[in-house]
């Protein structure tokens, strides 16, 4: 068993682990991907705005409907954890 750990931390000692380096020249993809980023974010909070002003207006007038709001608020919050967490999970499977 001692010579199966002493094998397997010599073969984990020789695999290389680099680390994520952007190439040269890369600012202006850097650039636009956080623009994309600020854009996206944005966009979500003019969903979230949008999806509860509908959620007022049909309670106010009681034509029921407020369900089918709170799916497109779930769905709102759904694109904006996805769209703050590119970054991380992009890391971690990368």
């Amino acid at each position: 068993m001692n010579t199966l750990m002493t094998v397997s931390a010599a073969l984990q000692a020789g695999v290389p682990n680099p680390s994520p380096e952007a190439p040269p020249g890369a600012d202006g993809l850097l650039m636009v991907l956080n623009w994309l980023a600020w854009i996206a974010l944005a966009m979500g909070v003019v969903g979230f705005i949008i999806t509860g002003m509908m959620m007022m207006l049909q309670n106010s007038g009681r034509m029921g409907g407020g369900g089918e709001s709170a799916g497109r608020l779930g769905w709102v919050m759904a694109g904006c954890i996805v769209v703050a967490s590119a970054g991380g999970l992009v890391a971690m499977f990368s």
